[in-house]
């Protein structure tokens, strides 16, 4: 059998599941659990992986956010425990970054601005650069918090074409772009351990 592997996504309301071998996705499926995501997620993702095991994964994937603090936080636990049992590699893809993937049908010689809601009137923001011929994407503008005002100071400055995407609300459809991702690195050789996933937040939770 092909290396199967699992994403997750839960940086934002939606919780998002896709299963697949190699780069392709098998199956892909969102919730609507807001709170109760901490209840639901283990029951969820039980079902969803069957009618394989655990033991059949070769790999997952999660996302590490930007995103909601509490889901993020949930998301990569769970991912980084479940990695650990099975002693496989766990991949931590970008909130933003797997927005980006998600948006084929843009100019490939265009950087992807990202751009998604944070609190106290911020902004969670990154820029990515497709590379032709492997499917991945370069951050160019690493993920950070920004205010609106020098958001726009530094699209207005930005040296390249880009074409800016603002996003908010649930992502968990995005869950395919942080499958992608992660195939494209496993194809290329990376086993990332499970330790090196840790959540980025980009703002404090208070």
């Amino acid at each position: 059998m092909s290396p199967l592997a699992l994403a997750i996504h839960t940086p934002s309301p939606e919780l998002g599941l896709a299963l697949g071998q190699e780069a392709r996705i098998q199956k892909q499926q969102t919730w609507e659990l807001g709170r109760e995501l901490s209840s639901h997620l283990q029951v969820y993702l039980a079902e969803f992986i069957q009618p394989y095991t655990w033991t059949d994964l070769t790999w997952i994937a999660v996302a590490k956010g930007p995103g909601s603090f509490t889901g993020t936080r949930i998301g990569v636990v769970t991912a980084r425990t479940l990695a650990q049992q099975l002693a496989i590699p766990l991949f931590a893809i970008s909130t933003l970054a797997a927005i980006a993937a998600t948006q084929s049908d843009l100019p490939p010689d265009h950087d992807r601005a990202i751009q998604l809601p944070a609190q106290r009137g911020e902004i969670f923001v990154g820029i990515y650069r497709p590379q032709p011929g492997t499917g991945d994407l370069v951050p160019v503008l690493a993920d950070t918090t920004l205010s609106p005002d020098r958001w726009q100071q530094t699209l207005a400055t930005w040296p390249d074409p880009y074409t800016l995407i603002q996003t908010e609300g649930n992502l968990g459809h995005t869950v395919t772009g942080v499958f992608t991702l992660a195939a494209t690195a496993w194809q290329q050789g990376q086993r990332p351990h499970w330790s090196t996933a840790v959540p980025f937040y980009g703002q404090h939770p208070v």
